[in-house]
């Protein structure tokens, strides 16, 4: 059984040497493979971010999802947790950096490991590859539609978190982006100065904006949810990083 799969809850060690909650899944064949951390969006650690996981275990990597609100809300459900986030301003980001690097550090660990890994992220996880790709040693780097990669979040918004303008120049791999062309966090104007911004650094990069689509087209069980975006996107994801990673999904 060549694509058989096995998935479910580990625990990692993140931040501060905490243990925290993760979701990993990967085959069961031993080939190597290299690695693919997911970042959650917001709204948090759902059944969507947990198939998207296994979505890259049945292409051939090992994936891990670390539970972003684990210590706001341990054992809350998804929406309740990602409340107790915003609560408390959001994500700090020595903390995030602290436990994707936990999670680099499983997949590496892992047997069959080809010691490469890539970092995929959605909404608020978008801007956190970006971050991960600055300060971590990552060999590709996906942005879904970061928001706040150049700018501050507006006033009432209970996320607080500072522009990567200044890390731009630390960018430490090739990184691909997916934007929406009717979304308005990151605008297309913002898309094309960060465009602009890591050409003029000479850093490697792709950017792909979807007409039609808006803030979220990869969520499948939210409004802005686009088809042929998200079918597309995928298909960019999967050809950049068996590029990047060294590994022929399939």
């Amino acid at each position: 059984m060549r694509d058989a799969l096995q998935a479910g809850t580990v625990t990692l060690t993140g931040h501060g040497g905490d243990a925290i909650e993760a979701y990993a899944a990967h085959r069961l064949d031993a080939r190597p493979t290299s690695g693919v951390v997911v970042i959650h969006h917001m709204p948090g650690f759902d059944d969507e971010t947990k198939e998207i996981t296994r979505r890259f275990a049945a292409w051939g990597y090992s994936a891990v999802c670390p539970n972003l609100h684990h210590r706001e809300a341990p054992g809350a459900a998804p929406d309740d947790a990602a409340a107790a986030s915003r609560a408390a301003g959001g994500v700090p980001d020595d903390r995030f950096l602290g436990d994707v690097s936990g999670a680099l550090d499983y997949l590496r660990s892992l047997e069959n490991s080809t010691g490469k890994v890539g970092v995929i992220g959605f909404c608020s996880g978008g801007r956190q590859s970006v971050l991960a790709a600055c300060n971590l040693a990552i060999d590709a780097a996906v942005d879904c539609y970061g928001a706040f990669v150049l700018t501050r979040p507006p006033e009432g918004l209970s996320v607080s978190v500072a522009p990567l303008t200044d890390q731009l120049s630390d960018l430490g791999c090739p990184l691909l982006g997916l934007f929406g062309r009717d979304d308005s966090h990151p605008s297309p104007d913002e898309v094309a100065e960060l465009d602009r911004l890591l050409t003029e650094r000479g850093k490697e990069h792709e950017f792909h904006s979807f007409e039609g689509a808006g803030h979220g087209f990869f969520a499948v069980n939210r409004p802005g949810y686009r088809v042929e975006a998200a079918q597309e996107g995928w298909e960019l994801v999967r050809d950049f990083f068996g590029r990047h990673l060294g590994v022929q999904a399939s």
